[in-house]
């Protein structure tokens, strides 16, 4: 059993799909709740999804390189793997630079008094989870396609 080519699959497939269900799925709905009610489901996914997604996601790269790094030639494959890689980190840096630096003020909001233009910032902050949440997508895919590539 090929256990790097596994976790690899299994981490990014299970990051992606968390990162894009919440995308798609759940910040929808949270940006049509009043604005008391946004923020306190906003900081409330900060303390369950922000403990876990930072582990995941670093993990998912750290997975990825690892699988993009092994030594089993060149080829379709190998390029399918550094390309996912790659895309990978981009949603890493941009949640790093954009996202994170947005969740500490908003752990921070008070939700009966919220900052001035604080639904800008939101909005900045669901643009960015957007592109994470395709990039992570894309990479799971493309890693994906780089296992039934070699099957």
């Amino acid at each position: 059993m090929d256990v790097l080519m596994f976790a690899t699959v299994a981490v990014l497939g299970f990051t992606a799909c968390a990162e894009f269900g919440s995308y798609a799925f759940v910040h929808p709905v949270v940006k049509r709740l009043a604005p008391r009610d946004h923020i306190l489901v906003e900081q409330g996914l900060l303390r369950t999804f922000g403990i876990v997604m930072p582990v995941l996601m670093t993990a998912s790269l750290v997975l990825a390189v690892s699988y993009a790094a092994r030594p089993d030639g060149a080829g379709l494959p190998e390029v399918l793997r550094w390309v996912a890689a790659a895309t990978w980190a981009t949603g890493i840096v941009t949640t790093v630079v954009v996202n994170v630096p947005i969740n500490l003020s908003t752990l921070r909001w008070d939700k009966d008094f919220p900052p001035e233009r604080w639904q800008e910032r939101r909005n900045r902050w669901e643009w960015f989870q957007g592109y994470r949440s395709w990039a992570y997508l894309a990479a799971f895919l493309l890693v994906a396609l780089s296992v039934a590539t070699v099957g």
